[in-house]
């Protein structure tokens, strides 16, 4: 139950309509067990006409009534079921809605602890067990409010040594059901975290698809999917079986009070003490009165695996983000581009050694900087540092003499754009993959931007140009084309800062030249960080970092490093005698000779 009131504010906007649901299934009681009285009278009725003797009411008084109450009670479940399904409805709306803004918040060490699968799963399945339960649990729960109540009344007013007999099964049957929901918690709680494991896999396994194929590994992913699916499997079987349990023994509970209501109530009847119209009048109110046990196993289950995906979900609406969007709003509205680092030093969650150590560093406004390092020395963390995508440190980095941490997060993800390492396109035309910030930008913008990336006479090969659809990532365009249109979404937004996380690796150097040729035309005046591991591309930059180990181990113009005769004049020579960047980065030693 701590885990269902939880979701209290989630339902209370919907507060009136839930009202309005129970204030009608009440009234719709009323009339359900109205018709039972009458049928009753019916019966006492027919009874009367056989033995010659006076009725109150004619049959089709009753009959009347009976119809009468029926339709009326149709009527009022309707409204009732329709207003408390909405309101399932809306609160899943809600729950999916507010996962979706969660999730948009976290930082990458939330999405290195929860797969993508995990939290698809979470965003569908979970939530629908929520909205199964307030959709018909609360129906059910009405059930087991008004049903008994009412029953136990009548069943008191027409005999209360009868009801008093059943009474004794009530306690027995409400501690079977406690106990075996505490049974219910633990595989439910089994069950939704395997059928996560069962998402992420998938979603792996289909995201990594062309790998499986090149390396002819299919029939080991159908056998890793066979363990992880028979672990599903074997927990829903456990659920299952208590569920089951409970589905044979509540009717049994229910048949054993029936069964003392026909002895009991028929040696009554034929005592003279109940007429056989009160007898069945009592036998269709204990119905009602054991209608709530019939539904017990059902019940439970739906609160046990909803409250397990109200937890679920609370895992990640609790979850902090790792970056604090907290600005001082006294920091410029237009950023310039000068950076300053003062011993800028950063640790990963839970890594035990700094990726970044003590870098300082002054970028001018307007400058383009070069940075080259072997892999893991730090580069694209470094980027990362500029637009907070890690949790900069307070007083390390900062951004036209303000402290980065006192910018809107929103407003330095505007303002400087960021070029990934990997291109990422969306399953959409290019058209809408380039204007992506603003997709309703003129078409000639979009043209000049694919025009600086090297790309308009690409697209013009294209059958549908602009509206061709690139498939799922990018599936239906080269390595190089996905970088040149990740590289023309970034060149169209016009940012005060433009960092390029080695965007050229798959771009051939005659096109990278025309590209950088447009790119210092373009930014003349503009911050531009560019991380490369070609010397051709690096040679553009006023100045060149170059990294090793978290550190910067070189700095200064192309000119000026080869002076230095360090490990960037060996990666030039390396690369003039025609070897792989790459690997000339890895051959190098810290310090040359």
């Amino acid at each position: 139950m701590k885990s269902l009131l939880r979701l209290i504010p989630f339902v209370r906007p919907y507060k009136w309509r839930i009202l309005s649901g129970y204030l009608t299934f009440f009234i719709a009681r009323f009339f359900e067990i109205s018709t039972y009285y009458l049928v009753a009278m019916g019966i006492d009725n027919i009874n009367a006409l056989i033995k010659d003797e006076p009725l109150k009411y004619s049959l089709g008084q009753v009959a009347a009534a009976i119809v009468l109450c029926v339709t009326m009670r149709f009527v009022f479940v309707v409204h009732a079921r329709r207003e408390i399904r909405r309101v399932g409805i809306q609160v899943s709306y809600d729950l999916r809605q507010k996962l979706y803004a969660s999730v948009q918040s976290q930082g990458p060490d939330f999405f290195a602890r929860m797969g993508v699968g995990d939290i698809m799963t979470r965003a569908i399945q979970d939530i629908s067990l929520i909205q199964r339960l307030i959709a018909f649990g609360s129906i059910q729960v009405v059930i087991m409010i008004y049903a008994p109540a009412y029953a136990l009344t009548f069943m008191t007013a027409k005999s209360p040594s009868l009801t008093l007999l059943i009474l004794p099964l009530l306690p027995l049957i409400f501690i079977y059901a406690w106990w075996m929901a505490k049974a219910m918690s633990v595989t439910s709680r089994d069950v939704q975290d395997r059928l996560s494991d069962l998402g992420v896999h998938v979603q792996e396994n289909l995201g990594g698809i062309r790998t499986v194929q090149a390396q002819a590994q299919e029939d080991n992913e159908i056998q890793r999917f066979w363990r992880t699916n028979n672990a599903y499997g074997e927990a829903f079987y456990q659920q299952s079986r208590i569920q089951s349990l409970m589905g044979a023994w509540m009717p049994f509970f229910a048949s054993a009070a029936q069964l003392v209501i026909v002895v009991y109530g028929g040696m009554r009847v034929l005592d003279g003490q109940l007429s056989v119209g009160d007898l069945v009048f009592f036998l269709s109110c204990l119905n009602m009165l054991l209608q709530p046990i019939r539904m017990a196993g059902m019940f439970v289950t739906l609160v046990q695996r909803a409250a397990v995906g109200t937890r679920r979900l609370h895992e990640i609406f609790d979850a902090e983000p790792e970056i604090k969007d907290e600005p001082t709003h006294d920091t410029p509205e237009v950023i310039r581009g000068e950076f300053e680092l003062r011993h800028l030093t950063y640790t990963y969650p839970r890594a035990e050694e700094p990726v970044l150590q003590d870098i300082n560093l002054h970028i001018e406004a307007g400058e383009m900087i070069g940075i080259v390092g072997r892999v893991g020395s730090g580069k694209s963390t470094l980027l990362k540092q500029f637009t907070r995508m890690v949790n900069t440190n307070r007083g390390q980095l900062f951004l036209d003499g303000h402290d980065v941490c006192d910018y809107p997060l929103a407003q330095l993800r505007m303002q400087i754009a960021q070029v990934l390492q990997d291109p990422f396109l969306f399953g959409e035309p290019l058209r809408n993959n380039i204007s992506y910030d603003e997709p309703e930008r003129h078409l000639e913008v979009i043209w000049d931007s694919a025009e600086a990336a090297a790309l308009r006479d690409t697209i013009m090969e294209f059958p549908a140009q602009m509206e061709t659809i690139v498939g799922e990532r990018g599936v239906t365009l080269s390595g190089g084309q996905k970088q040149r249109t990740t590289l023309a979404r970034g060149l169209i937004r016009n940012s005060p800062v433009l960092i390029l996380d080695d965007c050229f690796s798959s771009v051939d150097t005659e096109t990278e030249e025309h590209i950088l040729n447009r790119l210092k035309t373009m930014r003349k005046k503009m911050t531009t960080i560019l991380v490369s591991h070609r010397v051709s591309t690096l040679r553009h930059a006023d100045r060149i970092i170059v990294m090793d180990e978290g550190r910067i181990v070189e700095l200064g113009s192309h000119e000026e490093l080869l002076k230095q005769n360090g490990i960037y004049a060996a990666l030039e020579r390396i690369q003039t005698q025609g070897g792989d960047p790459k690997e000339g980065l890895e051959e190098l030693t810290l310090t040359p000779a």
